[in-house]
């Protein structure tokens, strides 16, 4: 580390002549000022969290706040609503075991009553779950001698039947279903199956059911990536994942009823090229305003504004920014008529982009450009300022959301779609190998389809072992 300068004394300064005190002074002055913005840009690094920024709840550590959500307050109280449907446990009509408690003594007399009749019977009923016992079924190939030809015959195992001991492909779908939905790491896939059936399969068998499936639905992922090509509206996320002690970066493309995942080395517009579904669209697409999206000119741009609003909180919070809180709450007034289909004249939509107009002159004004350094490269701007000039540059990609009401108001739907992805990474830390990454996102892009249209998982992956899997809509 560079040792500072020695600060000179009062005799050496007394010795400078007024030329030199004024170049000491304007070097101090430089250098304060780098200083001042150093502290200011580490004070700003300290105090984003996730309430306000981009950064995940888990790197707020020892710091947890009370969560404040961004959204307003609704006016119905906590609990059921009126109308929603309940899940209530039920009176099975046929029980599949009864069990009669007789009353052989009346408790206040004492009188034996084996000989009365009964006037009525209270049922109650516990449903349990019975013990679980794995099935074996013995496949048998007969062998028999042919009188004509003297050869040796023997009958055809049925298909899939190829070891002399095998597991199911019942067990093997729960494997994948716990390993790959449930998130469990491959010791406690196994160990739970232990536990359950009495037979504990080795880590191998669940690589290889993984690999099994992963195999048998890549058509229907092919499906999931044309159905998303002619999609109209797309959301788009990328997230950091570890693969064989790397980081690489897990890229997701989806809608309410369809999802995509792939690993990629690179966050960049690469990536994007290689899940090929945005160098051709021609829809919308949702994303965070990561400058890769912007290379893609064929499709329109809406941006979220979850991101902006926890962007906007920060400098009302730390800059004392009051423009920043009131265009946040236009914001939420702009969804909130969006939500509930508030009839609104095309005058009054004029009015509220204009108050987006006047607010982002409140802001500019406020934030004026720094005077120049005479440095090369790009001049440094505040944080307002660059979050000032996104909203100006991407006026329509921010406010689509106001302009069409079938663009969403923010990328919610791709950020739950990575959300157990990185639960994943919580839980595993990693992936040993990138087959293993590429294998896991082909099955959760499967499962993940197939609960958002409705299907039973585990049937959904029996199927797959089955060499029939769905074909998304």
């Amino acid at each position: 580390m560079k040792q500072a300068d020695e600060p000179l004394r009062i005799e050496q300064l007394q010795g400078l002549d007024k030329a030199d005190l004024l170049v000491l002074v304007v070097a101090m002055q430089a250098q304060l000022k780098e200083m001042a913005a150093e502290i200011q840009r580490l004070k700003d690094q300290l105090a984003k969290d996730s309430h306000n920024s981009g950064k995940p709840p888990s790197s707020d550590g020892l710091k947890k706040r009370r969560t404040t959500s961004l959204r307003e307050r609704g006016k119905r109280a906590n609990g059921g609503q009126v109308g929603h449907k309940g899940q209530t446990l039920k009176l099975a009509e046929i029980a599949d075991r009864v069990m009669r408690h007789e009353v052989e003594q009346c408790s206040h007399c004492g009188i034996n009553l084996n000989t009365v009749t009964a006037l009525r019977i209270e049922k109650r009923q516990v449903v349990e779950v019975p013990r679980v016992r794995l099935e074996v079924t013995e496949h048998q190939a007969v062998i028999k001698c042919c009188p004509n030809c003297g050869k040796q015959v023997k009958a055809q195992f049925p298909e899939g039947v190829s070891q002399a001991v095998q597991y199911g492909t019942g067990l093997q779908a729960q494997m994948v279903y716990l390993n790959n939905y449930q998130l469990l790491p491959l010791q406690r896939t196994c160990e739970i199956l232990g536990e359950v059936y009495g037979q504990r399969p080795s880590q191998a068998a669940v690589i290889a059911a993984n690999e099994r499936v992963a195999t048998a639905v890549e058509a229907s992922v092919e499906h999931i990536q044309q159905h998303l090509k002619s999609s109209a509206l797309i959301h788009c996320d990328e997230t950091g994942t570890r693969v064989q002690g790397q980081l690489k970066w897990l890229h997701v493309v989806s809608t309410p009823s369809l999802t995509l995942y792939g690993v990629h080395n690179k966050r960049s517009q690469v990536a994007m090229r290689t899940m090929d579904i945005l160098p051709d669209f021609q829809g919308w697409v949702v994303h965070d305003a990561f400058v890769s999206y912007w290379q893609f000119e064929t499709c329109q741009h809406a941006l979220c504004n979850a991101h902006h609003l926890r962007e906007l909180r920060f400098l009302s919070e730390h800059y004392q920014q009051d423009w920043a809180e009131q265009l946040a709450q236009l914001l939420l007034k702009m969804k909130h008529f969006q939500d509930t289909a508030h009839p609104l004249s095309e005058h009054e939509r004029q009015r509220y982009e204009q108050d987006y107009d006047r607010l982002l002159e409140h802001g500019l004004t406020a934030n004026p450009a720094l005077p120049a350094t005479g440095k090369r490269g790009r001049p440094k701007h505040t944080p307002a300022q660059n979050l000032l000039a996104r909203f100006r540059t991407y006026k329509d990609a921010i406010l689509a959301f106001w302009r069409d009401p079938t663009i969403p108001f923010d990328n919610n739907q791709a950020e739950r779609d990575l959300r157990m992805m990185k639960l994943q990474q919580k839980i595993s830390g990693c992936f040993r190998t990138r087959s293993g990454a590429d294998c896991f996102c082909l099955i959760r892009s499967y499962l993940s389809t197939a609960r958002k249209q409705g299907l039973n998982i585990l049937d959904a992956l029996s199927a797959a072992l089955h060499a029939a899997p769905f074909l998304p809509t």
